[in-house]
């Protein structure tokens, strides 16, 4: 956060502790969710559309993706508006609103630059809506730039450099043992159905040589 505007009493302060504790949460929840949605058809869908139709390599059709959504992102968040705001702002220069842009944008806040702090600001309260739809809409697209990049095959593998390995030997002594207990369970459960077998088989009564004999003599 940035700004001005903070909160001076005692309440005030802890209402604040406990907003940003249930609300951070929830942002970053809602965040994700967009963007998890808005990924599939910005860029999932498109690089598949391209490697199918087209038939391009679907790594290189992933980075020239990429880049162009970068370019765009970049031109659409930070190089406009900070042309916006250096026309906006009578004490800002190109270079200081694209550093609020940048400084905004990367959730940094450090509350050096706030617009609509001028005392002849017209429209003042449609000026901080528009901000504030500003910072919403470019957060998600940076978020949606960056899990493009993350998505990319050559980041997987350079991601991969920091995985933490598992000994080998640890896993087949693991796997050895859940072998010999899956063995000897269904060697368990062959032996109990075998007895079930057994004692739900009909019991059949062999005839005595007594009976036979006499049988025979009639």
């Amino acid at each position: 956060g940035y700004g001005h505007t903070v909160p001076l009493s005692d309440g005030g302060k802890a209402f604040c502790i406990v907003y940003s504790v249930i609300g951070i949460p929830f942002t970053l929840l809602f965040l994700t969710a967009v963007v998890q949605r808005i990924i599939v058809y910005v860029t999932r869908r498109p690089v598949l559309y391209f490697h199918i139709r087209w038939g391009f390599s679907k790594q290189v059709v992933a980075i020239i993706h990429a880049v162009v959504l970068g370019f765009i992102t970049v031109s659409c968040f930070f190089l406009i508006p900070a042309a916006i705001f250096s026309v906006l702002e009578d004490d800002w220069n190109f270079l200081e609103s694209f550093y609020f842009c940048f400084i905004s944008l990367s959730t940094i806040g450090l509350g050096d630059y706030v617009p609509g702090e001028g005392y002849n600001q017209k429209f003042r309260e449609l000026y901080k809506i528009g901000i504030t739809c500003y910072l919403l809409l470019g957060l998600i697209a940076m978020l949606v730039v960056l899990e493009t990049f993350c998505e990319l095959h050559e980041l997987k593998k350079f991601r991969k450099l920091f995985y933490v390995k598992k000994d080998k030997e640890e896993d087949q002594v693991h796997i050895m043992e859940h072998d010999q207990l899956s063995f000897s369970s269904i060697s368990d459960q062959a032996a109990s159905m075998k007895d079930d077998q057994k004692a739900n088989e009909p019991f059949v009564t062999s005839q005595s040589p007594t009976s036979n004999d006499s049988s025979l003599n009639n």
